[in-house]
């Protein structure tokens, strides 16, 4: 799960102590060796791989919104400064440009960039007539008893291209293996692997495994043969003019989703990472000064999302989240470190876990072997949540009361409110926009925990439902609902399609909280 943009300013302590939990998710659904990196001058690593950049960057861009704060001063959220970065990052004219234009010199980086896959298939594709993963359940409704069996298949399914994307990038080439991406966010990629920011962590988020200093995770997605016949009907051919209707954001029968998420902690930052890929990125040092110029730094391999679209196994949301997370513990290639976390294909509306928090979940497997680090950041009850997602609200404001952390998502609860435009705030908040209140203007207010209203948020409504009456369903995309398509309506209107949250930045007192300033990382 999925939300957001650039690394934040460290103008601000307390902007610092709140970001590790309104992580939950945008703006604004994770071979056998690790890359090599002899042949450039990183910060952090030896060298990259010789190889000339594919293609230079577009470099035709447009204001995203006139609504932006003019300075830091007038930022009054949490999150604001990421926004605002978003914001002077104005989005790129072109939705199929690669990267946000900073592509590094030839003394830092000489290896492979990134491409943006976009011929999207105009027929359906069909999936596997006998799909490895269904049959992994072996006749059986999914379980506790297979469902890892599942995840395992699935990873299996996409190894052989995955393993060339993670550990061998110079041969790797989406277009030519069927894997694809989303237009209108090159002014959020950077240019070496066009990942973008998806969440940041203090350090005392993962202080029991070992983590020395803040952490930003970085996001990558791609979407399969299968699921990418959907980008085709939203966006065409030009992507200028989205079709929105009920229907054409429905991915088919067979659909596979992955995102890949790294940490900029190595392994000397955080010891749980010794032995993890690395992937050369070119970004502004994660720890650094306010408006550091990139640079080319590692980043370890942390977490491997893995969605598919199922209605057999999952008939009432249609859809199989999986997290695949790096244990160092495990003998073998970096592939098989990255073990399965767990699944889950609903949201257990009928287990109320504050009330009854003993009651055993019936829609979400947690792997018992998965390191401890993994299992720090699970959603509501234990529901499936990885370290890059950030399930954990802290600190929350519930009943007036200011609590240190409350677990308050879960990846389908999060991703259930994809639809066009978003009414609904991805976490169970009282009010949209959501608030913040107390001293420092960093706790998120959000409904009581097990509450009536909360319950909105854990339902097993199919994708082809939407959240909110009068909007388009997304089928559980936030990359839809909460990246490109507020890219595209910044780029060819002018606007974000969230004046309301934009507006409010510039209000004093108790502010709201602008979604993109929580940069869910999307699915």
């Amino acid at each position: 799960m999925d939300m957001k943009s650039a690394p934040l300013s460290k103008d601000c302590a307390s902007m610092k102590r709140s970001r590790q939990s309104l992580m939950s998710g945008v703006l604004g659904l994770t071979g056998c060796v690790a890359l090599s990196l002899s042949g450039c001058k990183l910060p952090e690593a030896d060298a990259a791989e010789a190889k000339p950049p594919k293609k230079a960057p577009t470099a035709n861009v447009v204001p995203a919104s006139a609504t932006a704060p003019a300075d830091s001063a007038k930022v009054r959220t949490p999150f604001a400064v990421a926004r605002q970065a978003f914001e002077r990052n104005s989005v790129n004219a072109n939705p199929f440009a690669d990267n946000n234009g900073n592509v590094p010199p030839s003394w830092q980086y000489q290896g492979p960039m990134f491409s943006l896959s976009h011929d999207y298939p105009q027929t359906p594709v069909a999936p596997p007539a006998n799909p490895p993963w269904i049959a992994a359940l072996k006749g059986q409704p999914i379980s506790k008893a297979n469902a890892l069996a599942y995840v395992n298949a699935l990873k299996a399914y996409i190894a052989p291209s995955m393993q060339t994307l993670l550990y061998n990038y110079p041969q790797w080439d989406a277009a030519k293996a069927g894997w694809y991406n989303e237009p209108w966010l090159a002014s959020i990629r950077e240019s070496i692997h066009g990942t973008y920011v998806g969440s940041e962590f203090p350090a005392a988020t993962f202080a029991a495994s070992g983590l020395k200093v803040d952490m930003t995770t970085y996001v990558l997605t791609y979407y399969d043969k299968v699921s990418a016949y959907a980008l085709g009907q939203v966006w065409g051919k030009t992507a200028m003019n989205p079709t929105l209707t009920n229907t054409s954001a429905q991915f088919p029968e067979g659909s596979i989703v992955i995102k890949v998420a790294l940490t900029s902690a190595l392994a000397k930052d955080w010891p749980v990472m010794q032995g993890a890929a690395l992937w050369p990125v070119y970004v502004p040092p994660p720890n650094g000064p306010t408006n550091a110029k990139p640079q080319v730094m590692n980043a370890s391999v942390m977490q491997f999302d893995i969605i598919v679209k199922d209605t057999k196994t999952a008939p009432k949301t249609g859809w199989v989240f999986s997290t695949l997370v790096y244990d160092m513990r495990v003998p073998g290639s970096a592939w098989d470190k990255m073990i399965p976390l767990g699944a889950m294909w609903g949201d257990d509306p009928n287990v109320n876990s504050t009330q009854n928090p003993t009651q055993p979940l019936q829609e979400t497997v947690i792997n018992p072997a998965a390191p401890a680090y993994s299992t720090a950041t699970l959603g509501w009850g234990g529901r499936l949540s990885g370290p890059n997602d950030g399930a954990v609200v802290a600190p929350a404001s519930i009943n007036g009361q200011i609590v240190p952390a409350v677990q308050a998502s879960s990846c389908m609860s999060c991703h259930s409110v994809a639809e066009w435009p978003m009414k609904t705030f991805l976490l169970p908040t009282t009010t949209m926009p959501p608030t913040v209140v107390g001293p420092n203007n960093d706790a998120l207010v959000l409904e009581p925990p097990g509450s009536p209203a909360w319950m909105k948020w854990f339902q097993d409504n199919p994708g082809s439902v939407p959240l909110d009456p009068g909007t388009v369903p997304m089928d559980f995309d936030m990359v839809f609902a909460f990246k490109s398509l507020p890219a595209w309506q910044a780029a060819t209107q002018g606007n974000s399609g969230m004046k309301d949250f934009e507006a409010a930045d510039l209000v004093r007192g108790k502010p709201s909280v602008n979604p993109r300033d929580l940069k869910y990382n999307g699915q």
